[in-house]
């Protein structure tokens, strides 16, 4: 999509010359144009942006981290019902590793942190980790 938009001007964009109109002759030793800007368009080509790299949040499983403490934190960081987070505190159990999520950078960085931050406060060895998908 191009946009156009333009703006008087009274020197040429390309050369520095001044701009001369169809009406603008020497004629009688009048030079300019006689009160009266030319215009040119200028056109900007609009640029698509890229959509972010997604990344997934994974829970490591071990064997003394408490199950219900891993609930509580797909709750708590994961916005997961208490449903949804059973299923993956049990994907994790039985699986060894379990997704929590699919995010962009920032914000998978950033709920990794909060659950290694939390098992640590917490005193259990859970792992949690981010790979690009």
């Amino acid at each position: 999509m191009r946009v156009a938009i333009a703006y008087p001007l009274q020197m040429s964009a390309t050369r520095g010359v001044p701009l001369r109109g169809a009406d603008d002759g020497d004629a009688g030793g009048k030079g300019g144009s006689g009160g009266k800007l030319d215009t040119a368009t200028i056109t900007k080509p609009k640029t698509k942006s890229k959509r972010p790299s997604l990344y997934r949040v994974l829970l490591l499983n071990d064997d003394y981290t408490p199950m219900e403490f891993v609930v509580l934190i797909l709750q708590d960081v994961f916005n997961k019902t208490r449903e949804e987070a059973m299923q993956i505190m049990l994907h994790v159990h039985n699986q060894g590793v379990g997704e929590c999520g699919v995010f962009p950078f920032e914000v998978a960085e950033t709920k990794v942190t909060r659950v290694m931050d939390a098992a640590r406060k917490n005193q259990h060895p859970l792992q949690c980790v981010m790979e690009k998908q």
